[in-house]
Protein backbone atom coordinates (compact mmCIF):
# COMPACT_ATOMS: atom_id res chain seq x y z
CA UNK A 1 0.00 0.00 0.00
CA UNK A 2 1.28 3.43 -0.94
CA UNK A 3 0.46 6.83 0.55
CA UNK A 4 1.51 9.99 -1.24
CA UNK A 5 1.11 13.28 0.55
CA UNK A 6 2.26 16.83 0.03
CA UNK A 7 4.22 18.12 3.00
CA UNK A 8 4.74 21.70 4.13
CA UNK A 9 6.17 21.12 7.58
CA UNK A 10 9.77 21.67 6.45
CA UNK A 11 10.96 18.43 8.03
CA UNK A 12 14.75 18.37 7.81
CA UNK A 13 17.29 16.64 10.02
CA UNK A 14 20.04 19.22 9.66
CA UNK A 15 22.69 19.38 12.33
CA UNK A 16 24.77 22.16 10.76
CA UNK A 17 24.24 25.83 11.46
CA UNK A 18 24.54 28.78 9.20
CA UNK A 19 28.15 29.76 8.70
CA UNK A 20 30.30 32.21 6.87
CA UNK A 21 33.35 31.75 4.74
CA UNK A 22 36.52 31.14 6.70
CA UNK A 23 34.83 29.86 9.88
CA UNK A 24 35.04 26.41 11.41
CA UNK A 25 32.02 24.10 11.27
CA UNK A 26 30.70 21.77 13.93
CA UNK A 27 32.60 18.84 12.45
CA UNK A 28 35.96 20.65 12.53
CA UNK A 29 36.05 21.31 8.77
CA UNK A 30 36.25 24.63 7.03
CA UNK A 31 32.86 26.06 6.18
CA UNK A 32 32.76 28.07 2.99
CA UNK A 33 30.59 29.07 0.07
CA UNK A 34 30.57 26.43 -2.66
CA UNK A 35 30.16 26.95 -6.38
CA UNK A 36 27.36 25.20 -8.27
CA UNK A 37 29.88 22.68 -9.58
CA UNK A 38 31.20 21.97 -6.09
CA UNK A 39 27.69 21.50 -4.70
CA UNK A 40 26.91 18.94 -7.39
CA UNK A 41 30.24 17.22 -6.76
CA UNK A 42 29.39 16.92 -3.06
CA UNK A 43 25.92 15.64 -3.94
CA UNK A 44 27.53 12.94 -6.07
CA UNK A 45 29.76 11.88 -3.16
CA UNK A 46 26.82 11.76 -0.74
CA UNK A 47 24.80 9.72 -3.22
CA UNK A 48 27.71 7.30 -3.67
CA UNK A 49 27.66 6.57 0.09
CA UNK A 50 24.47 4.64 -0.50
CA UNK A 51 22.25 3.66 2.39
CA UNK A 52 23.61 4.71 5.78
CA UNK A 53 22.06 3.06 8.84
CA UNK A 54 21.15 5.22 11.81
CA UNK A 55 20.73 4.30 15.44
CA UNK A 56 17.78 2.12 16.46
CA UNK A 57 14.73 3.91 17.84
CA UNK A 58 15.03 4.94 21.47
CA UNK A 59 11.81 3.05 22.27
CA UNK A 60 10.02 0.12 20.70
CA UNK A 61 6.63 0.58 19.09
CA UNK A 62 4.28 1.11 22.04
CA UNK A 63 0.61 1.54 22.87
CA UNK A 64 0.78 4.97 24.61
CA UNK A 65 2.37 6.61 21.56
CA UNK A 66 -0.15 4.98 19.24
CA UNK A 67 -3.00 6.19 21.45
CA UNK A 68 -1.66 9.76 21.42
CA UNK A 69 -1.26 9.66 17.64
CA UNK A 70 -4.81 8.39 17.09
CA UNK A 71 -6.22 11.11 19.35
CA UNK A 72 -4.20 13.84 17.62
CA UNK A 73 -5.24 12.67 14.15
CA UNK A 74 -8.86 11.97 15.03
CA UNK A 75 -8.46 8.37 13.86
CA UNK A 76 -11.11 6.19 15.52
CA UNK A 77 -10.18 2.91 13.84
CA UNK A 78 -10.18 0.38 16.74
CA UNK A 79 -8.03 -2.16 14.87
CA UNK A 80 -4.73 -0.57 15.85
CA UNK A 81 -5.10 -0.85 19.62
CA UNK A 82 -7.10 -4.08 19.54
CA UNK A 83 -4.51 -5.88 17.41
CA UNK A 84 -1.36 -4.12 18.62
CA UNK A 85 -0.60 -2.46 15.29
CA UNK A 86 0.86 0.99 14.59
CA UNK A 87 -0.75 3.29 12.00
CA UNK A 88 1.52 3.07 8.93
CA UNK A 89 1.99 6.84 8.73
CA UNK A 90 3.74 6.72 12.14
CA UNK A 91 6.86 5.17 10.59
CA UNK A 92 8.90 8.34 10.94
CA UNK A 93 7.65 9.01 14.47
CA UNK A 94 9.44 6.06 16.04
CA UNK A 95 12.94 7.23 15.04
CA UNK A 96 12.67 11.02 15.34
CA UNK A 97 15.63 12.28 17.42
CA UNK A 98 13.66 14.61 19.70
CA UNK A 99 14.98 17.77 21.35
CA UNK A 100 18.09 16.30 22.97
CA UNK A 101 20.98 18.77 23.12
CA UNK A 102 23.56 16.03 22.96
CA UNK A 103 25.62 14.96 19.97
CA UNK A 104 23.45 13.49 17.23
CA UNK A 105 24.40 11.12 14.47
CA UNK A 106 24.81 12.56 11.01
CA UNK A 107 23.43 11.19 7.77
CA UNK A 108 24.43 11.84 4.14
CA UNK A 109 21.67 14.46 4.06
CA UNK A 110 23.11 16.58 6.87
CA UNK A 111 26.42 17.40 5.17
CA UNK A 112 24.57 18.36 1.98
CA UNK A 113 22.16 20.63 3.87
CA UNK A 114 25.03 22.26 5.76
CA UNK A 115 26.86 22.97 2.50
CA UNK A 116 23.75 24.57 1.03
CA UNK A 117 23.27 26.67 4.17
CA UNK A 118 26.88 27.84 4.04
CA UNK A 119 26.44 28.76 0.38
CA UNK A 120 23.53 31.08 1.20
CA UNK A 121 20.62 28.73 0.51
CA UNK A 122 19.23 29.05 4.02
CA UNK A 123 15.52 28.98 3.19
CA UNK A 124 13.79 25.61 3.16
CA UNK A 125 10.35 24.37 2.22
CA UNK A 126 9.26 20.76 1.84
CA UNK A 127 7.82 20.17 -1.63
CA UNK A 128 6.62 16.58 -1.64
CA UNK A 129 6.75 13.32 0.24
CA UNK A 130 5.92 9.78 -0.84
CA UNK A 131 5.61 6.96 1.67
CA UNK A 132 5.31 3.27 0.83
CA UNK A 133 4.24 0.80 3.51
CA UNK A 134 5.19 -2.89 3.22
CA UNK A 135 3.33 -4.09 6.28
CA UNK A 136 1.95 -2.94 9.63
CA UNK A 137 4.48 -2.49 12.42
CA UNK A 138 3.63 -4.37 15.60
CA UNK A 139 3.83 -3.28 19.22
CA UNK A 140 7.20 -4.28 20.66
CA UNK A 141 9.17 -4.02 17.42
CA UNK A 142 12.09 -1.58 17.38
CA UNK A 143 12.80 0.20 14.10
CA UNK A 144 16.08 1.44 12.64
CA UNK A 145 16.20 4.11 9.91
CA UNK A 146 18.55 4.00 6.93
CA UNK A 147 19.05 7.18 4.89
CA UNK A 148 20.15 7.43 1.29
CA UNK A 149 20.77 10.77 -0.45
CA UNK A 150 19.19 10.54 -3.91
CA UNK A 151 20.10 13.67 -5.80
CA UNK A 152 20.42 17.43 -6.15
CA UNK A 153 18.74 19.45 -8.93
CA UNK A 154 19.51 23.08 -9.62
CA UNK A 155 20.16 25.85 -9.33
CA UNK A 156 16.62 26.72 -10.39
CA UNK A 157 14.72 29.99 -10.20
CA UNK A 158 11.50 29.67 -8.19
CA UNK A 159 8.93 32.07 -6.78
CA UNK A 160 10.78 31.92 -3.45
CA UNK A 161 14.20 32.56 -4.98
CA UNK A 162 17.04 30.69 -6.65
CA UNK A 163 17.58 27.32 -5.06
CA UNK A 164 18.22 23.58 -5.24
CA UNK A 165 15.84 20.64 -4.93
CA UNK A 166 17.40 18.00 -2.67
CA UNK A 167 15.92 14.51 -2.50
CA UNK A 168 16.58 11.65 -0.12
CA UNK A 169 15.06 8.31 0.87
CA UNK A 170 14.60 6.70 4.27
CA UNK A 171 13.84 3.02 4.84
CA UNK A 172 12.78 1.66 8.22
CA UNK A 173 13.92 -1.84 9.19
CA UNK A 174 12.92 -4.19 11.99
CA UNK A 175 15.44 -5.95 14.20
CA UNK A 176 15.24 -8.86 11.75
CA UNK A 177 16.41 -6.53 8.97
CA UNK A 178 12.98 -6.53 7.31
CA UNK A 179 12.00 -3.27 5.57
CA UNK A 180 8.56 -2.14 6.70
CA UNK A 181 8.28 1.37 5.19
CA UNK A 182 10.02 3.69 2.73
CA UNK A 183 9.84 7.45 2.36
CA UNK A 184 11.00 9.73 -0.43
CA UNK A 185 11.38 13.32 0.80
CA UNK A 186 12.24 16.39 -1.26
CA UNK A 187 12.91 19.96 -0.16
CA UNK A 188 13.70 23.21 -1.89
CA UNK A 189 16.72 24.95 -0.37
CA UNK A 190 16.56 28.52 -1.61
CA UNK A 191 18.39 31.80 -1.15
CA UNK A 192 15.99 34.26 0.53
CA UNK A 193 15.88 37.67 -1.17
CA UNK A 194 17.65 40.43 0.72
CA UNK A 195 15.32 42.68 2.67
CA UNK A 196 15.02 46.19 1.31
CA UNK A 197 14.30 49.30 3.33
CA UNK A 198 10.99 51.13 2.97
CA UNK A 199 9.27 48.16 1.31
CA UNK A 200 5.84 46.94 2.42
CA UNK A 201 5.71 44.14 4.96
CA UNK A 202 6.16 41.03 2.75
CA UNK A 203 3.43 38.88 4.34
CA UNK A 204 0.22 40.65 3.39
CA UNK A 205 -3.12 39.00 4.29
CA UNK A 206 -5.65 38.14 1.61
CA UNK A 207 -8.55 40.57 2.02
CA UNK A 208 -11.83 39.66 0.33
CA UNK A 209 -15.56 40.12 0.87
CA UNK A 210 -15.53 37.53 3.64
CA UNK A 211 -12.63 39.03 5.63
CA UNK A 212 -12.76 42.78 4.88
CA UNK A 213 -14.84 43.51 8.00
CA UNK A 214 -12.17 41.88 10.19
CA UNK A 215 -9.28 43.96 8.81
CA UNK A 216 -11.35 47.16 8.91
CA UNK A 217 -11.88 46.45 12.59
CA UNK A 218 -8.19 45.81 13.20
CA UNK A 219 -7.36 49.20 11.65
CA UNK A 220 -9.75 50.75 14.19
CA UNK A 221 -8.37 48.78 17.12
CA UNK A 222 -11.37 46.44 17.23
CA UNK A 223 -11.35 42.65 17.33
CA UNK A 224 -14.38 41.65 15.27
CA UNK A 225 -15.74 38.09 15.25
CA UNK A 226 -18.05 37.05 12.44
CA UNK A 227 -21.54 35.99 13.46
CA UNK A 228 -24.52 34.59 11.64
CA UNK A 229 -27.18 37.25 11.14
CA UNK A 230 -29.89 34.57 11.37
CA UNK A 231 -28.95 32.19 14.21
CA UNK A 232 -26.25 34.31 15.92
CA UNK A 233 -23.58 31.58 15.85
CA UNK A 234 -20.02 32.98 16.07
CA UNK A 235 -17.31 31.65 13.77
CA UNK A 236 -13.63 32.29 13.05
CA UNK A 237 -11.96 32.35 10.62
CA UNK A 238 -14.65 34.17 8.64
CA UNK A 239 -16.47 32.36 5.87
CA UNK A 240 -19.35 32.79 3.44
CA UNK A 241 -21.80 30.36 5.10
CA UNK A 242 -22.82 29.64 8.67
CA UNK A 243 -21.72 26.06 9.48
CA UNK A 244 -24.62 25.82 11.98
CA UNK A 245 -27.64 26.84 9.89
CA UNK A 246 -26.08 27.32 6.42
CA UNK A 247 -27.27 30.93 6.22
CA UNK A 248 -25.32 33.33 3.99
CA UNK A 249 -26.39 36.36 6.04
CA UNK A 250 -23.44 37.72 7.98
CA UNK A 251 -22.80 40.17 10.81
CA UNK A 252 -20.09 40.57 13.45
CA UNK A 253 -19.66 41.03 17.17
CA UNK A 254 -16.91 42.93 19.00
CA UNK A 255 -14.78 40.63 21.15
CA UNK A 256 -13.52 41.65 24.56
CA UNK A 257 -9.92 41.38 23.38
CA UNK A 258 -8.89 38.90 26.06
CA UNK A 259 -8.20 35.19 25.86
CA UNK A 260 -6.06 32.30 27.04
CA UNK A 261 -3.32 30.47 25.16
CA UNK A 262 -4.77 27.17 23.95
CA UNK A 263 -1.65 25.91 22.14
CA UNK A 264 1.46 27.30 20.47
CA UNK A 265 4.60 26.56 18.46
CA UNK A 266 7.98 28.31 18.55
CA UNK A 267 9.17 28.97 15.01
CA UNK A 268 12.95 28.68 14.60
CA UNK A 269 13.40 27.69 10.96
CA UNK A 270 13.06 28.34 8.05
CA UNK A 271 13.59 32.13 7.89
CA UNK A 272 10.39 34.12 7.41
CA UNK A 273 10.55 37.35 5.39
CA UNK A 274 10.10 40.37 7.62
CA UNK A 275 10.42 38.42 10.88
CA UNK A 276 13.25 37.60 13.27
CA UNK A 277 13.31 34.08 14.66
CA UNK A 278 12.49 32.59 17.06
CA UNK A 279 8.90 33.79 17.44
CA UNK A 280 5.76 32.28 18.92
CA UNK A 281 2.61 31.48 16.94
CA UNK A 282 -0.28 30.74 19.25
CA UNK A 283 -3.89 29.60 19.14
CA UNK A 284 -5.81 31.87 21.50
CA UNK A 285 -9.14 30.79 22.96
CA UNK A 286 -11.52 33.71 23.39
CA UNK A 287 -14.23 33.87 26.06
CA UNK A 288 -16.72 34.37 23.23
CA UNK A 289 -16.18 30.70 22.30
CA UNK A 290 -13.93 30.84 19.24
CA UNK A 291 -10.17 30.50 18.71
CA UNK A 292 -7.89 32.78 16.76
CA UNK A 293 -4.29 32.39 15.56
CA UNK A 294 -1.73 35.12 16.24
CA UNK A 295 1.78 35.86 17.43
CA UNK A 296 2.48 35.98 21.17
CA UNK A 297 4.65 39.04 21.84
CA UNK A 298 6.12 41.03 24.74
CA UNK A 299 7.08 37.80 26.45
CA UNK A 300 10.32 35.77 26.39
CA UNK A 301 9.86 32.58 24.40
CA UNK A 302 10.85 30.40 27.35
CA UNK A 303 8.11 31.97 29.51
CA UNK A 304 5.23 31.23 27.14
CA UNK A 305 2.85 28.70 28.70
CA UNK A 306 -0.42 27.07 27.69
CA UNK A 307 -3.28 28.63 29.64
CA UNK A 308 -1.59 31.99 30.18
CA UNK A 309 -4.01 34.97 30.03
CA UNK A 310 -3.50 37.22 27.02
CA UNK A 311 -4.81 40.51 25.70
CA UNK A 312 -4.87 41.64 22.09
CA UNK A 313 -2.44 44.32 20.99
CA UNK A 314 -2.13 45.92 17.58
CA UNK A 315 1.14 46.41 15.72
CA UNK A 316 1.63 48.48 12.60
CA UNK A 317 3.79 46.52 10.14
CA UNK A 318 3.90 49.16 7.37
CA UNK A 319 1.89 52.16 6.22
CA UNK A 320 -1.04 49.91 5.25
CA UNK A 321 -1.01 46.84 7.48
CA UNK A 322 -1.86 46.47 11.17
CA UNK A 323 -1.75 43.00 12.73
CA UNK A 324 -3.51 41.82 15.91
CA UNK A 325 -1.07 40.09 18.23
CA UNK A 326 -1.32 38.79 21.78
CA UNK A 327 0.59 39.87 24.86
CA UNK A 328 0.47 38.66 28.48
CA UNK A 329 -2.34 40.37 30.31
CA UNK A 330 -1.13 42.60 33.11
CA UNK A 331 -2.16 41.31 36.57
Amino acid sequence: MTDRTASTDGTERTEGTEGTEGTEGTEGTERRTMTDEELHELAGKQTALGEVRGAPAADPVNVPMIRHWLAAMGDENPRYLEQGLAPPAMAQVWTMPGLSRGQKERSPVDDMMSALNDSGYTGVVATNCEQTYHRYVRVGERLTPATRFSGLAGPKRTALGVGYFATWNITWYTEDDEPVADMMFRVLKFRPPAAKAAEPYPLQPAVNQDTAFFWEGVNRGELRIQSCADCGELRHPPGPLCPHCRSAERAYRLASGTGTLFSYVVHHHPPVPGRETPFVVGVVELPEGVRIVGNVVNCPVEEVRIGMPLRVTYRRMDDRLVLPMWAPEEP
